[in-house]
């Protein structure tokens, strides 16, 4: 297998799957002979021609409208959002028309449009290119929303994603985008759409997390386990809409301890769904109150990022605060 960072990896996934299928076409702002803003694209348009990788306009709902007229004409688009800050413009399109297509047509057409984009922190990208919008799209029925933490994943789950019939929201967490490296099966290669991955077994406290969470967690994990003799299941999410119910309550039934991290914003944070899940329904095997480890209720602060996303040592002293409950 291939060494390869993660934003490789979903160069060499757009690649497989455009000369697996003509069908699949690639676009957004700067895409084509820029290669993309992070170069994810770079290549695509020297090897499909501009009729399948091209840039467009600085207009993110023409992006998405236009991505949902290829769809149902019997393409498989596949737009770049430059930035996930950059998508409000086109919510309408994607909440109201893409992720209702097939509901509104009593199943007679279906809208296979898979949006990239990049997501979170940690690139010292100030306000507008660092938000983290997934509770807004798991909120909405008839989209998929998936967050890859490893090349292998990002290859395998964007190949999914683009084989699918239905819309999917494909959050790259760019902070990893080539800080993270590993082994990545060259050619045809998918993971399925749902599966959480056990990033490591544990017996006493399951930690729930996704995309560029998922380091920091490992670390906290690691120290907890020297420092405390605490040992740790931790659970990468993976796709966040339709989530592994199973995984997360077979972990909580397991440990009976949760500690939930994300870096978005706490309130109505995406793991808010995740403790009303575990309430709901493994309340029984709980031994401490869930508890939630997120980004802080502003907007996303430049000078203080490195306070805002969770690090390693907020996720540490998480772990040892739902410990301590007896």
């Amino acid at each position: 297998m291939a060494q390869m960072t993660l934003l490789q990896a979903i160069n060499d996934a757009l690649k497989t799957e455009m000369r697996r299928d003509n069908r699949v076409v690639v676009f957004g702002e700067d895409v084509g002979v820029n290669e993309g803003v992070f170069r994810a694209t770079e290549g695509l348009t020297k090897e499909f021609g501009e009729e399948r990788a091209f840039s467009t306009p600085l207009t993110e709902t023409g992006i998405v409208g236009a991505a949902i007229g290829m769809a149902v004409y019997g393409l498989k688009p596949v737009p770049e959002i430059q930035f996930a800050d950059y998508i409000y413009p086109a919510f309408d399109q994607v909440v109201s028309e893409l992720a209702k297509f097939r509901y509104r047509s009593g199943g007679e057409y279906s809208c296979p449009v898979v949006i990239r984009t990049p997501y979170g922190g940690g690139i010292r990208g100030g306000l507008y290119h660092s938000q983290s919008p997934e509770a807004y799209f798991t909120h909405t029925p008839g989209l998929k929303v998936v967050i890859p933490s490893t090349p292998e994943d990002a290859k395998g789950l964007l190949a999914s994603a683009i084989r699918g019939e239905d819309p999917v929201i494909f959050l790259e967490p760019k902070k990893i985008y080539r800080s993270v490296k590993g082994e990545v099966p060259e050619g045809e290669f998918t993971v399925p759409i749902g599966p959480a991955r056990v990033v490591q077994e544990g017996s006493d406290l399951s930690i729930f997390c996704y995309g560029a969470m998922v380091e920091p967690c490992r670390l906290a994990a690691e120290k907890a386990l020297e420092k405390e003799g605490i040992r740790c299941e931790i659970i990468d999410l993976r796709t966040l809409y339709p989530v592994d119910e199973e995984a997360i309550l077979a972990s909580v039934r397991k440990t009976g301890r949760a500690l939930i991290v994300y870096e978005a914003p706490k309130t109505s944070g995406y793991g808010a769904e995740i403790a009303a899940l575990i309430a709901e329904r493994a309340v029984e095997y709980l031994e401490a109150p869930i508890k939630r480890i997120g980004g802080f209720d502003t907007p996303f602060p430049y000078t203080l990022e490195k306070i805002y996303v969770p690090d390693a040592i907020r996720i540490f002293l998480g772990i040892k605060d739902v410990m301590a409950f007896e």
